[in-house]
């Protein structure tokens, strides 16, 4: 399959157009303080007042510095970064996969840790930014074929690692269920469940009580994105204020705030990143997707590939028993939670995220 290359490049006019809007940004005044009801008042003033002062075109001009290809796969182009493995290696292929709402641009940090043992591919998943949706149902198990395509078809790899969470994570337990033997090990942030969850113990019962209570005070992102995609998208494809607060509002919720993840991500300025790469590529709405197909997603067959949990410190994992993951994964060969770092851990700590990775292969060599 071709593969060509690609560099970012966002035309002037549109620039202007998205600091004009921002310039504009209407602010609603709320009764309450701080996050109590989600991401607004002067909360909200402060993060559009940095996105007003980001330098995208030096953030640009980073962003280049990485090798990056796109190449068809079923008539859809799908984008990706790569830093090749240096030195004499060997070097493991190693799919980095991000979830909602990021992007590939996460994982840049973690990479460049990795090079020297790992052969890194980091796509941007079919319908977030660079690229485009599949053909609807878009299921965790398309996504992870399409991923497959790359690594193999695309790439030349025989097997291939994964490391990931969220969507990326989902989509990789597929790869490592439809796919063992193409995979040289799976790594999640976000566990696997079982196709049946039904509770077998207390500690299970317990962790599935209150992880529905906490989706209760959450989830109200994704009922929406479930049921009225297109509703939403509409109001944040013309609002660049109102499509960072959607985004800035999870990724203050879902970091690891006990381990500085806030401070990071605000100082880090990948939150402007992110949300510059949604609006100039309007992706916000084909990023809804496989939320709205996700009930088409059938039961996952148990993941045989050797599979290890860097379980990430996001509020709704919080006591998820080591049982659930064993009945989803008989390959599985290592949990344990993180020392830091939550939904976005690979991003929020990196250099924790790199060695847990090569703890993890060292297992699976030993």
């Amino acid at each position: 399959m071709a593969i060509d290359d690609f560099r970012v490049h966002v035309p002037d006019d549109v620039l202007t157009d998205l600091r004009d809007r921002l310039a504009r940004t209407h602010y609603l005044p709320s009764p309450r303080t701080g996050w109590q009801g989600g991401l607004g008042g002067d909360e909200l003033r402060e993060l559009v007042d940095g996105w007003l002062a980001f330098d995208w075109r030096a953030e640009e001009h980073r962003l280049n510095a990485v090798e990056q290809h796109t190449a068809s796969v079923n008539g859809r182009r799908l984008h990706f970064a790569r830093v090749r493995g240096t030195g004499d290696g060997p070097h493991t292929p190693l799919l980095l996969l991000h979830g909602w709402p990021s992007a590939y641009v996460e994982y840049l940090p973690l990479a460049a840790l990795l090079s020297d043992r790992f052969d890194v591919v980091i796509p941007s998943l079919p319908g977030f930014v660079f690229s485009e949706a599949l053909e609807p149902p878009l299921t965790r198990r398309a996504i992870a074929e399409a991923l497959h395509t790359v690594m193999t078809d695309v790439l030349g790899f025989e097997r291939y690692a994964t490391f990931g969470g969220d969507i990326g994570g989902g989509a990789s337990t597929w790869l490592g269920a439809d796919r063992p033997d193409s995979l040289v090990g799976v790594q999640l942030l976000s566990p696997p469940f079982p196709a049946d969850d039904t509770p077998q113990s207390d500690e299970e019962r317990d962790f599935l009580a209150a992880l529905d209570a906490y989706d209760s005070l959450d989830g109200g992102y994704s009922e929406i994105m479930l049921t009225r995609p297109d509703t939403i998208a509409a109001a944040l494809a013309d609002s660049p204020a109102g499509l960072l607060a959607w985004i800035a509002d999870k990724w203050h919720d879902w970091v690891d705030h006990d381990n500085g993840g806030w401070e990071r991500v605000v100082d880090s300025g990948i939150l402007y990143t992110i949300a510059t790469l949604y609006w100039v590529t309007d992706s916000i709405g084909t990023s809804f997707q496989q939320y709205y197909d996700y009930e088409q997603n059938p039961p996952r067959p148990p993941i045989t590939a050797p599979l290890g949990v860097y379980l990430a410190r996001e509020p709704g994992f919080a006591g998820f028993p080591r049982s659930l993951a064993e009945r989803a994964a008989p390959g599985l060969r290592e949990f344990g939670l993180a020392p830091a770092g939550g939904h976005f851990a690979g991003f929020e700590h990196p250099e924790l995220a790199a060695e847990a990775i090569r703890a993890f292969h060292s297992q699976l060599n030993a």
